[in-house]
C-alpha cells in the first residue's frame, strides 16, 4: 500500500489540474500530455501490481479449508465403519443373556477332563470316556435343534428332505462313536469329526440360523475341538491310570 501512494505522490502535476473525466473545451495537446505523463508513472505499477506476490500464498492457504458439500459427503463415507462378515464370533455379543451363559456353562464337561488330567500329569482313562460321551451327546441336541428350527410354519427352514436329513448327520457319528467305545482314542476323533461337519452345515449349506447362535456355534466347536486335542496329547505323554472299582484291594 505505501508503494502505491509512493508512486502517485510522484505523478506530474497535471493530474491535480486536470480532472479524470475530461471537460469539453480541452484541446488535443493537454489529452495528449496527461496521458503520457499517466503511463510514465504507473507503468511500474502496470506491469507488476502489489497482489500478485501474495496470491499463491493466499490460494495454499485456503485450499485447506475447502467446504463444499462433497467434501462433507466424502468425510462421513469415510467414518461409516464396514458392517460385519456374517459367520462370525464378533457377534458373541448379540446373544440372549440366558442363551450364552447356558452355552458358557455347558462348556465345563469339555473342559474339566483334560483339565484335571493335565494337572495330575496322569491319563485317566473315565475322564477321558466322559468327555466322548458329553460329546456324542452334544451331537444328537444339534440335530434336534435342526430339526425342531424347521418344525414351525413360520420358519425359514422348511421341513423338507434337505433339512431333515442333515439333521440327522450328527446323530449317526454320535452312535458310531459310542459303538466304538472301546477305542476311545478313535471314538474322539469321530465326535471331533462329527462337531466339524455339523458346523459346516450349519454355516455354509444351511445358513438360516441368526447370527448369533452361529457364534455360540464357534465358540462350542472351538473349544470342544481344543479340549479333545489335549486330551489326546495327554494320552500320549503321561502315564495311564485306572480309577480303582468299589470293593477292589491292591
Amino acid at each position: 500500500m505505501l508503494h502505491v501512494i509512493q508512486k502517485l505522490s510522484q505523478a506530474s502535476p497535471k493530474i491535480l489540474k486536470y480532472p479524470f473525466i475530461m471537460g469539453i473545451g480541452t484541446s488535443r495537446t493537454d489529452k495528449l500530455a496527461l496521458k503520457s505523463s499517466l503511463q510514465q508513472n504507473f507503468s511500474s505499477l502496470i506491469q507488476r501490481p502489489w497482489f500478485v506476490s501474495s496470491f499463491p500464498v493466499c490460494v495454499s492457504k485456503t485450499q485447506g479449508y475447502h467446504t463444499s458439500p462433497w467434501s462433507f459427503k466424502k468425510k462421513e463415507k469415510q467414518a461409516v465403519l464396514p458392517p460385519r462378515p456374517p459367520n462370525t464370533i464378533s457377534y458373541l455379543t448379540d446373544s440372549p443373556k440366558p442363551a450364552l451363559y447356558i452355552t458358557l456353562a455347558g462348556l465345563v464337561p469339555f473342559v474339566a477332563p483334560p483339565l484335571v488330567m493335565v494337572m495330575t500329569k496322569t491319563y485317566i482313562p473315565m475322564l477321558a470316556f466322559t468327555q466322548m460321551a458329553y460329546g456324542a451327546s452334544f451331537l444328537s441336541f444339534l440335530g434336534g435343534i435342526r430339526w425342531g428350527f424347521a418344525l414351525p410354519e413360520d420358519s425359514p427352514a422348511k421341513p423338507d428332505f434337505l433339512n431333515l436329513a442333515n439333521s440327522m448327520a450328527p446323530v449317526m457319528f454320535s452312535w458310531f462313536a459310542l459303538l466304538t467305545f472301546e477305542r476311545l482314542s478313535a471314538a474322539i476323533v469321530t465326535v471331533i469329526v462329527g462337531l466339524g461337519i455339523a458346523l459346516h452345515i450349519e454355516l455354509f449349506l444351511l445358513p438360516h440360523y441368526p447370527n448369533w447362535f452361529k457364534a455360540l456355534r464357534l465358540l462350542v466347536t472351538f473349544v470342544a475341538f481344543f479340549s479333545f486335542a489335549i486330551t489326546l496329547l495327554v494320552e500320549n505323554i503321561y502315564p495311564e491310570k485306572e480309577p480303582k472299582r468299589p470293593g477292589q484291594t491292591e
